[in-house]
């Protein structure tokens, strides 16, 4: 019989965006993530401007959210 070595941590899946589900990168989450390599918002659900200010960290920032302000994707465009 072969040996199983066992972690003596718990196994951590940060392969997935808090905030929507989807799927980032061990890199991402290492550059933009918060302490614990993170990430609470992606490229999917948030723009560059607001994720390299420290929202995929999960530090509220001074940008609108794009999904909630009017104009940006997934808002409705002014008339």
């Amino acid at each position: 019989m072969v040996g199983v070595t066992i972690a003596p941590w718990p196994s951590v899946d940060n392969s997935t965006c808090k905030h929507c589900g989807s799927y980032v990168s061990d890199r991402f989450c290492r550059v933009y993530g918060d302490n614990s390599d993170r990430a609470h918002r992606c490229g999917d659900c948030d723009s560059y401007r607001r994720l390299t200010r420290g929202s995929a960290a999960g530090v509220n920032v001074g940008i609108p959210i794009p999904e909630r302000a009017a104009g940006h994707h997934g808002g409705e465009a002014d008339v």
